[in-house]
């Protein structure tokens, strides 16, 4: 590909345009894949029990099409253009004007502002789209640990994987015994925290998805990067968790999904972490 047109093609500014558009769809995988799973796991209990269950309609990412959960009406191409349409729907529904959630334009804002962070921070060329392929499946990820407090083995299990697999074919600078060594670390360190807490405290304090989301992130960005976004996740959760129980908001006995924590530490550490990282040698 010519370099003028490589300049342009991924610059952040068609990368954020790609974004939004990567951000409307993610707002269907967050909606739609819980779904599916519960679908299937009624049906495979359904089947291992031996009992009949009334028919379920079958969902996909596809169909049916996305519809007004208030009245129904059928969203049509023009009405579903990223940001726009809600822009100019006024953040209604055009047929029974029950107002969208903001949620949605939202998620696109933040994946084309997160694939136009990759533009800057890895360049303009191809392997920015490797990135923005982790960024978009983190905010996936958070949104759904944060509707459902669980964490899809049909998400993080794969980008561990493709994480793991883009080191060893070298389309990322991490070296393929860091992504390694970085997925077993991450697995490795909730999995510890895990155990400690129950043995503790007689109860449990997060869930296995967390111990694959933290196992991905470090076969993206290495095994040095783990103590990194476990700092900065924890500082989060911490002082997120602690204004909710004081606001009296959420109870303390309730659980806090961890996983967006994850995410935003994740994050960080992919657009910021080498600086971070030399800014504390530094101090040190």
């Amino acid at each position: 590909m010519d370099p003028l047109l490589t300049q342009v093609a991924f610059s952040p500014a068609l990368l954020a345009v790609l974004g939004l558009c990567i951000g409307s769809f993610l707002n269907v995988v967050i909606h739609r894949l819980p779904m599916m799973m519960e679908r299937d796991w009624r049906i495979d209990s359904a089947e291992l029990l031996g009992v009949t269950i009334d028919e379920m309609a079958p969902i996909s990412l596809a169909m049916p099409r996305s519809r007004c959960p208030a009245c129904g009406h059928a969203i049509r191409w023009y009405e579903n253009i990223p940001l726009l349409s809600y822009l100019k729907l006024g953040g209604k529904c055009s047929a029974c004007k029950a107002p969208i959630s903001l949620r949605y334009p939202a998620v696109e804002v933040l994946t084309a502002a997160l694939f136009a962070a990759c533009g800057w921070r890895f360049g303009a060329q191809p392997a920015a789209l490797l990135w923005c392929a982790l960024s978009a499946t983190l905010v996936a990820l958070a949104f759904i640990d944060l509707d459902t407090q669980y964490l899809p083995d049909d998400l993080t299990v794969p980008l561990m994987w493709a994480g793991i697999v883009s080191a060893a074919l070298g389309w990322t600078t991490t070296p393929l015994s860091a992504s390694v060594g970085g997925a077993v670390a991450g697995y490795g360190v909730l999995w510890a925290v895990y155990h400690a807490y129950r043995i503790i405290r007689g109860k449990e304090g997060m869930g296995a998805g967390d111990f694959k989301l933290l196992a991905a992130l470090g076969a993206w960005l290495g095994w040095s990067m783990i103590p990194l976004i476990v700092l900065l996740s924890s500082a989060v959760g911490a002082v997120v968790g602690i204004a909710l129980i004081v606001l009296r908001r959420h109870d303390r006995e309730q659980p806090i999904p961890f996983g967006p924590y994850l995410v935003g530490g994740g994050l960080v550490a992919m657009l910021f972490g080498d600086s971070l990282m030399r800014l504390w040698w530094q101090s040190v």
